[in-house]
């Protein structure tokens, strides 16, 4: 069969848990680069094993970082690039779509929608997830954002994908399942809550208009004090995760202490500033 001419872009550090299931879902594109940020388990072995291509990524704690990095690095040979993590895994539904919708699309780039899995479960309902993940490589880039050694996060979290153009939305659903559990759930939502708390304290450095609707809207809400409390009466009440069972309310409540993690470590930074 001919390959799907996307370039899929799955971005790595220590993922030998996650990344074999990622992988055997990717045969069906002409193009798997795998950007490994110097992992120090069987990550390399394993892309390897697969006959895809590995690239060594080394941040230097400076813009780029690892994804705008590789556009702006790595010879791609497709022009359209799918951005995956490791604990990401395509439906059969969402490659014969995503297929068939390049072949004939205006858009530059494209909304991915993801079923989400917590503590081994999915969750059904509650508020759904999605990333501009999928877009024309000299149309789109992520956000610049100056971080001056804020973290060691040397991926794009929670910087947004600017697209030049139109970006429409894909129907079908991938998969969201992380297999390494709760600790580092909780360790990876704390580095970014760290993150958030201090761009949040740099934001009057920037020009507000830069940012999306939904990113005004969150910051806006952080600032209220408010945002633990809606986010959890949201997605478990109105958005229905309450009919996730344990793990809908477990889920929301983590969620909801994200976001209060994020207030709190603001309130810290403008005490010692």
């Amino acid at each position: 069969m001919e390959k799907i001419p996307i370039s899929v872009v799955v971005s790595v550090k220590n993922e030998a848990l996650n990344l074999p299931l990622c992988l055997e879902k990717l045969n069906p594109f002409s193009e798997v680069v795998v950007v490994d940020s110097q992992s120090t388990d069987d990550t390399p072995a394993i892309v390897k094993s697969f006959g895809f291509k590995l690239i060594d990524f080394k941040w230097n704690g400076k813009f780029p970082k690892k994804r705008n990095w590789t556009l702006e690095n790595v010879t791609l040979k497709n022009e359209w690039v799918l951005f995956l993590d490791a604990d990401e895994f395509l439906t059969k539904s969402f490659v014969k779509e995503l297929s068939e919708k390049i072949e004939c699309t205006k858009e530059n780039g494209f909304w991915i929608f993801y079923n989400n899995y917590f503590m081994g479960k999915e969750q059904k309902y509650g508020l759904k997830m999605r990333k501009l993940a999928l877009f024309k490589k000299t149309k789109g880039r992520f956000e610049k954002i100056e971080e001056d050694s804020w973290s060691q996060l040397d991926m794009e979290i929670h910087e947004h994908p600017i697209i030049e153009g139109s970006v429409g939305k894909l129907k079908s659903s991938i998969i969201h399942k992380d297999f390494k559990g709760l600790k580092h759930y909780i360790d990876r939502h704390n580095a970014y809550s760290s993150w958030e708390a201090s761009r949040f304290m740099n934001l009057k450095k920037e020009n507000p208009t830069k940012l999306t609707f939904r990113q005004q809207l969150k910051y806006s809400l952080l600032n209220s004090g408010l945002l633990p409390y809606i986010y959890f009466i949201g997605t478990y009440f109105f958005k229905l995760g309450i009919l996730d069972g344990i793990t809908g309310f477990y889920f929301a409540r983590y969620k909801a202490n994200y976001f209060f993690q994020i207030q709190t470590k603001i309130k810290e930074l403008r005490l010692k500033s």
